[in-house]
């Protein structure tokens, strides 16, 4: 699939969101439904039919209280016994209105109930009581008294009709409920299913849609990364996922280009700086024996004429000497400083300790004609080449008793692990070096003093930096400092010495 053919994710996205939408809808309203059913039939159940059934129980019990209190009055006369008869009436009526209202006329037996109760008492009860009242106890007519218990019976029929109409609407009331119940039971268990189901498939789509796509282009680019800048990438998936990793390819075929210009440039600059040191091992070491000769006979006419000429031709003798002499003091730093990295030796572990000690001591003269005082405690011990870490130190303390102020110099040495470097201090209380020249006293012959001021070629801390980097660590100003000088350079750890220290802790 070209990418013009490819969808977007975030269409993929809406159509997803589309289909939980309607899937939604479609479970809620099922749901709803389902549930509404389930509330018509618990009210039709609870509501209405067993109400109806206990209304029809009562309706019994008034036209029996009706039938036994007329019985009672025809056999004493006394009017206490139609109480029953006249509230029986009245809760008859109501029963009748209530069963209506909670299930209607069932099979029209609450209507043939009213009309049989009506037939009872117009034909019956109510001639009977007028009987006994005009004539007394015991004279109601036989053939009257089995009418009436014929028009009951029926009665009592129709009401045991009438209980089980509504039993059996109770019944199936219930079988309704039930059903219903089933019917919402079933329904959730569905929704879940279908929910879990939904949401697996969509999981797994979305899975292969964008997460496998963006996992690979992430593999793609850790490989990239990890420095394999030849291997392609490429990617499938949504139209976002592909134009990302085409972005990304076309950022990796940069970064080749630059990574083969620099190269090219890399080897070129290498080849400058071998020739240019090449160059400056000759010339320097080619100088030597011309100058020497120079410097030489300047001193034999120094010796041999002095003060036979003028003192301007003195002068002029006393020039010559000095430059030469200075001629040969720069070909020397600059010889020494051509040999950093060249003549390498096996480097080896040096406790610092003793290069400080060492250096120290070749100042043993100038330390005491100065009064000063070099603190070092607690060096470590790190791998390179003894001369040339001597030369760092012996650079550092030797500017820090040339550069002094108006006190004794006191110059403190110290040292503190930082990750896998050590990084040292060598602080000193003397004129100190303004922030702006941090970066130019580290260029070869560069002089922040006149010549005549301070003695020195100005190759110091050329050299310091060169044999600093040349073992693997950085050298800096402390610009950051209230007053003195403060130089810091980092050297790598020793994994042994660390390993053991370990072992000896533990």
């Amino acid at each position: 699939m070209t990418l013009p053919e490819r969808l977007p994710a975030s269409r993929l996205l809406a159509a997803i969101v589309v289909v939980l939408l309607a899937m939604t809808a479609v479970a809620i309203a099922s749901t709803v439904v389902a549930l509404d059913g389930l509330g018509n039939a618990r009210a039709r159940s609870v509501d209405q039919v067993e109400p109806a059934g206990r209304v029809v129980r009562d309706l019994n019990r008034a036209l029996l209280d009706e039938e036994t209190g007329l019985r009672g009055f025809v056999l004493t006369g006394q009017d206490d016994f139609l109480t029953p008869y006249l509230d029986g009436r009245r809760t008859e009526v109501e029963s009748a209105e209530r069963v209506r209202d909670l299930v209607g006329d069932v099979n029209g037996r609450v209507r043939r109930i009213e009309e049989l109760a009506r037939q009872w008492r117009g034909q019956y009860a109510e001639p009977a009581i007028a009987g006994i009242r005009l004539s007394g106890p015991g004279s109601a007519a036989t053939q009257d008294t089995d009418r009436g218990k014929a028009i009951f019976d029926q009665v009592r029929a129709e009401v045991a009709a009438l209980e089980t109409d509504v039993a059996n609407l109770g019944r199936t009331a219930r079988a309704e409920l039930d059903h219903a119940a089933q019917v919402v039971l079933w329904l959730v268990i569905g929704m879940g299913v279908l929910l879990v189901a939904v949401i697996g498939g969509l999981s797994l789509l979305l899975h292969r849609l964008l997460v496998t796509p963006l996992a690979d282009l992430a593999e793609h680019t850790r490989q990239v990364a990890s420095g394999d800048f030849d291997h392609a990438i490429d990617a499938s998936g949504p139209r976002e996922t592909v134009m990302l990793a085409e972005d990304v390819d076309a950022m990796r075929r940069r970064i080749v280009q630059e990574l083969e210009t620099l190269a090219s440039a890399k080897t070129e600059l290498q080849r400058s700086n071998s020739e240019l040191e090449q160059f400056a091992y000759v010339a320097s070491h080619d100088l030597q024996e011309p100058l020497r000769k120079v410097a030489s006979f300047c001193q034999l006419l120094q010796r041999r004429y002095g003060g036979q000429l003028d003192d301007r031709a003195d002068q002029y003798i006393e020039f010559a000497v000095d430059g030469a002499k200075r001629m040969q003091g720069l070909i020397n730093d600059l010889l020494a400083f051509s040999r950093v990295g060249r003549l390498t030796r096996e480097q080896t572990v040096i406790d610092l300790n003793d290069v400080v000690r060492q250096v120290v001591d070749s100042f043993s003269e100038r330390i005491e004609e100065t009064r000063a005082l070099v603190v070092a405690e607690n060096l470590p011990s790190v791998r390179g080449e003894a001369t040339l870490l001597s030369a760092v130190f012996q650079n550092l303390i030797s500017n820090a008793l040339k550069f002094k102020g108006e006190s004794d110099p006191v110059v403190n040495i110290e040292a503190e692990r930082d990750g896998d470097m050590w990084k040292f201090t060598v602080h000193d209380n003397g004129i100190g070096i303004e922030p702006e020249y941090a970066d130019r006293i580290f260029v070869i012959f560069q002089r922040l003093h006149p010549k005549d001021a301070y003695p020195g070629t100005g190759i110091g801390l050329a050299m310091c930096r060169k044999i600093v980097e040349y073992h693997g660590g950085t050298i800096w100003l402390k610009t950051d400092v209230d007053s003195g000088t403060s130089f810091e350079f980092t050297l790598p750890v020793v994994p042994e010495l660390v390993a053991q220290a370990e072992e000896v802790h533990v």
